[in-house]
């Protein structure tokens, strides 16, 4: 059975969005950004989701149980702009069931 989940998106101008994302697409979080156009195009997933940039950087607000940092990612968030306690690349947080009501803020463009 197809599931879509709900993740609430706060953009850089401060709105919150209540985005469907389906969860059996193999998507990522940038992703879902990208198609509900919740980022300009071109300041958000630049690298194409490979954890080569840190444009996808996003603030985790609510206290879903995450995938560990892969080292790509940890290296990038090491030279990145804004980088919180809660910060974690877009494209490296799958779209999964268990993620349903992930509440997410995008990091200002850097």
């Amino acid at each position: 059975m197809d599931q879509d989940i709900t993740i609430k998106i706060t953009d850089r101008d401060g709105v919150t969005h209540e985005v469907q994302a389906p969860t059996d697409m193999a998507m990522n979080l940038m992703e879902v950004v990208r198609s509900y156009e919740l980022a300009p195009e071109g300041t958000i997933g630049i690298c194409g989701g490979m954890a080569m940039c840190a444009s996808c950087q996003c603030y985790v607000k609510s206290d879903h149980v995450l995938p560990e940092m892969g080292d790509d990612e940890e290296a990038m968030l090491a030279e990145a702009f804004y980088v919180e306690d809660n910060s974690r690349l877009g494209c490296q947080i799958q779209i999964t069931p268990d993620l349903d009501g992930l509440e997410v803020e995008l990091a200002p463009e850097s």
